[in-house]
């Protein structure tokens, strides 16, 4: 007993000290982090110790009549142990938007009891919404959504960093504040349609921006709003775009020549070049580069043109060969490392042609006015979803919020794109315009198959690029 009391002290010493320290390690996280996770620190401690009287109301447990083994000990002789109720244990990791919550399911307390209590989560929590997924056999997630990160406007500082893969691209926040990500590899076409001044133009600078630091992507642009590179949404990118054409149709018709030209040689050498048929079982590279055509205002290369005079058949029939050549390139460049970019205002088939549109396998749409436009940018299914019609998305507060298909995701989902700022894509295309080279300058020195290993990274290919630069 005097030992004990020797050393009860000590031990209680120890404890206090610990918890002591625990929460000042807690106060001085608390204290650096903004105001909207504070926030959200003090919602989380809300949730975890409401949880257990919220979770049965909610209908979120279940009543054990079998007793444990302690309490058939402690229990008198002929006395039935009470049952338990038990809850999913939980826990909760704040962020700036709002709440992660993980809990393990319980028998008969499972994934869509989660999902039909979604809705009383988010009244008693105080949150703009609530949803429920599966994290892994016997778990969910469920985020709470403090903060609506489709009206919270974001801003994107490109960090001039080579990105890490070209599989994917960040694109930005869901409506649950998780982020979404675009594919780049094996996608062919990307249409976005938006009302003007909703941000179709800031996703793409931020596309240049992100993917401009690695030499291993290319860009040329086709802007129907302009009539030379300098002026316009993409005068600041001009050093790194390595074509670019105006509204004029015949300066078009050019590029896009270019561009089937370029996809025509690497489809007669890739196999000889790469050791592959598609350029993504290797990446791309800077010998072979992923090569981004970025066709903005389309409808102004595409319209058909009506009259009997000279001028107008003659543009007539440049509108519908710029038709013929970018539906090859759609159709044709996917294996080859090529992606066509098609924005425009509405997606209807006399602004792209419906043979283009509908094998392009993504697109976003900003706000649109009518239910017909939205149906056109993202299909007829869209009008089985009314939250994510893009007609829902006019109101100034959603500028930079598109909807889209998301891959793994029933239906559709909104997101908010970050803006960057001319000042930021400027400073970005100057340094990295040293990366900026014609695709076509390897085909210029191999034009026909060659013996060559898929190892395309070596010094040797190194020096020869230098060279033909």
């Amino acid at each position: 007993m005097k030992d004990v009391n020797e050393i009860a002290p000590v031990l209680i010493g120890a404890v206090l000290a610990l918890a002591t320290l625990w929460a000042v390690v807690g106060l001085v996280r608390y204290l650096r982090v903004d105001r909207e996770t504070r926030a959200s620190i003090r919602q989380g401690m809300r949730i975890r110790f409401g949880w257990e009287r919220l979770a049965k109301m909610a209908g979120l447990s279940v009543t054990d009549k079998t007793p444990t083994f302690l309490a058939e000990l402690v229990s008198r002789e002929g006395e039935v142990p009470k049952p338990r109720v038990l809850v999913p244990r939980i826990k909760v990791k704040p962020d700036r938007f709002g709440v992660m919550v993980r809990a393990k399911c319980l028998p008969k307390v499972g994934l869509e009891e989660f999902q039909r209590s979604a809705r009383f989560l988010a009244d008693a929590w105080r949150c703009t919404r609530v949803s429920v997924l599966p994290d892994g056999p016997g778990r969910v997630v469920i985020r709470a959504v403090r903060l609506d990160p489709l009206i919270t406007p974001t801003e994107h500082v490109p960090t001039g960093t080579v990105p890490g893969s070209l599989d994917t691209w960040g694109l930005g926040l869901d409506e649950y504040a998780d982020d979404v990500s675009l594919p780049l590899a094996n996608v062919p076409g990307v249409t976005v349609a938006g009302l003007p001044g909703f941000g179709k133009t800031s996703l793409i600078n931020k596309l240049i921006c992100d993917l401009a630091p690695s030499d291993a992507v290319q860009f040329a642009v086709a802007d129907g709003k302009v009539s030379t590179a300098h002026e316009g949404d993409y005068a600041d990118l001009t050093p790194r775009l390595f074509a670019f054409a105006g509204d004029d149709l015949a300066e078009a018709n050019a590029l896009f020549k270019r561009m089937v030209k370029l996809r025509r040689g690497r489809s007669s050498s890739i196999r000889a070049v790469l050791g592959v048929k598609n350029m993504w079982h290797v990446g791309p590279s800077r010998i072979w580069p992923l090569t981004i055509l970025i066709i903005d205002e389309a409808h102004t290369y595409f319209r058909e043109y009506k009259g009997n005079d000279a001028e107008t058949k003659k543009l007539a029939a440049v509108s519908a060969e710029n038709a013929r050549l970018v539906e090859d390139l759609v159709k044709k460049g996917r294996s080859v490392g090529i992606m066509v970019i098609l924005a425009t205002q509405k997606a209807t088939g006399d602004a792209i042609p419906t043979f283009i549109r509908d094998v392009c396998p993504l697109g976003l749409s900003f706000a649109q006015k009518t239910a017909e436009a939205s149906v056109a940018a993202l299909g007829d299914d869209i009008r089985n979803w009314p939250d994510a019609n893009p007609v829902n998305l006019q109101d100034p507060a959603y500028v930079g919020v598109a909807s889209m298909g998301v891959q793994g995701r029933p239906g559709f989902t909104r997101v908010r794109t970050p803006y960057v700022s001319d000042a930021d894509a400027a400073r970005v295309a100057d340094d990295t315009a040293r990366l900026t080279e014609d695709p076509a300058a390897y085909l210029d020195v191999y034009p026909g198959p060659v013996d060559w290993k898929p190892a395309f990274m070596d010094d040797d290919a190194d020096t020869l690029m230098t060279e033909t630069a």
